[in-house]
């Protein structure tokens, strides 16, 4: 049998995924794992980092690189945090993204210590990183508002592009992956400071395409997808609520995480795809 073309596409790329410790950015480092990547994953909450990285690390079914070797296994630290854990295969650092006044020394820091020092230059990038939902409505709107609104989903992401050139090779093999949701397209009632996020995202993905080249920019839009955030809901709504999502799909299911990191995968591995939105939403735009 030939050698495998499709499902090494990954093996010993390094991937950094920013919001990597729950939910969709949990299942990509999970689905990138298994695709034999090395894989750095950064939230702000340096304990759930860490049990993150301990689910990971047990899960890992295809050892395609041996745990404990290969470039990177060091531990780095500098300043404002450590890259955990020995192994290349799956580490963590510690990155806010909710302080405006010290967004951009974060990002940097947690690009430096992803990239030790630049000696091991990102091939990918994924962001699923956001912020808590809060639903303000147009006439209860502030500036204050707005820019809380905007500060992790779309202020992060255009720093994070900024330095990014520095930190990822140059190729068009590399890439950088947005989210932005499905509501940016289906507004619901109420959520258009929401929805201005995610049309700003997929605008700024465009326009990245072009201004990054040859690194490829895209965005994945997911729908309704069950993740930790459930959790917020009161057990005797959580079925009701459920059962909205899934009569508001033409799958009559509501998303998991599992489903979505496919499409930052397609995202990483498909080096002729830049400048597209990745639709994942069980058929809502149809409804």
């Amino acid at each position: 049998m030939s050698a495998l073309r499709y499902v090494t596409k990954l093996q010993g790329r390094r991937l950094l995924v920013l919001g990597g410790s729950s939910g969709i950015g949990f299942s990509v480092a999970e689905a990138a794992l298994e695709h034999g990547a090395d894989v750095i994953i950064s939230s702000s909450n340096e304990a759930r980092l860490r049990k993150a990285v301990d689910r990971l690390r047990t899960g890992i079914v295809n050892p395609a690189i041996p745990l404990g070797s290969g470039p990177g296994s060091e531990n780095q630290s500098s300043g404002s945090g450590t890259l955990s854990e020995e192994s290349p295969r799956i580490s963590s650092v510690t990155c806010d993204l909710a302080n405006a006044a010290t967004l951009e020394k974060n990002i940097a820091s947690a690009l430096e210590l992803a990239t030790a020092g630049r000696t091991c230059l990102l091939d990918h990038v994924v962001f699923t990183a956001g912020a808590p939902l809060k639903i303000v409505k147009v006439p209860d709107a502030t500036v204050q508002a707005v820019q809380d609104t905007n500060l992790v989903r779309v202020v992060a992401p255009i720093i994070l592009a900024k330095l990014l050139p520095l930190y990822t090779h140059q190729s068009a093999a590399s890439s950088l992956t947005l989210t932005s949701g499905v509501t940016t397209n289906r507004p619901t009632p109420g959520w258009a400071l929401l929805v201005s996020a995610g049309a700003a995202v997929e605008g700024l993905a465009r326009g990245l395409a072009v201004d990054l080249k040859p690194l490829r920019v895209n965005v994945v839009s997911p729908g309704a997808v069950h993740t930790e955030l459930f959790a917020d809901i009161p057990e005797e709504r959580l079925q009701s609520v459920l059962d909205t999502f899934k009569t508001n799909s033409l799958t009559d299911t509501v998303g998991t995480p599992g489903e979505l990191a496919e499409a930052y995968l397609y995202c990483m591995k498909n080096t002729f795809a830049t400048g597209s939105v990745i639709v994942a939403d069980g058929g809502r735009l149809l409804i």
